[in-house]
């Protein structure tokens, strides 16, 4: 293995959503990874809506989450969030494309802390979530091939 940190990222990645079965039901695409950052896209379906025809903010999040984990783990130490929240400034629809850019803000050594942006394809900010994460100490199976 590599010990290029845009190597191990993707490595990373790719194993994580070999295995992510919320990600590939929902039809989250990855579309771009980078050490501490993930690009993910997603279609709202018809099943994704609520009773006012506006797509359910656990979609939204659930969204933003997996960008999130897939940003946070790119480091080779399996994270964990473990708070998380979600702010809503505009209503998304059936076949709304959706991006997620998730980056990291600051760090510690145990703890990183993150910010998703979600828009529509339009460029409209649909929603603004704040991911708090938790280091652990186990290493994802591509960053003990690289040791």
């Amino acid at each position: 293995m590599s010990h290029d940190p845009q190597v191990l990222a993707e490595a990373i990645v790719r194993d994580m959503y070999a295995g992510d079965a919320m990600s590939a039901w929902l039809g989250i695409e990855v579309v771009e990874v980078k050490p501490n950052a993930a690009v993910c896209r997603m279609t709202i379906r018809p099943e994704m809506v609520n009773g006012f025809g506006v797509c359910h903010g656990g979609v939204t999040f659930a969204l933003a989450d997996s960008a999130l984990a897939f940003a946070s783990n790119t480091q080779g130490r399996v994270a964990v969030s473990i708070e998380n929240s979600m702010t809503y400034p505009a209503p998304v629809h059936e076949g709304d494309v959706l991006t997620a850019v998730a980056s990291e803000e600051g760090s510690s050594r145990k703890l990183g802390f993150y910010r998703v942006a979600v828009t529509r394809e339009d460029g409209t900010t649909v929603g603004l979530f704040r991911g708090t994460i938790y280091r652990t100490e186990r290493l994802h199976p591509a960053a003990e091939a690289k040791q």
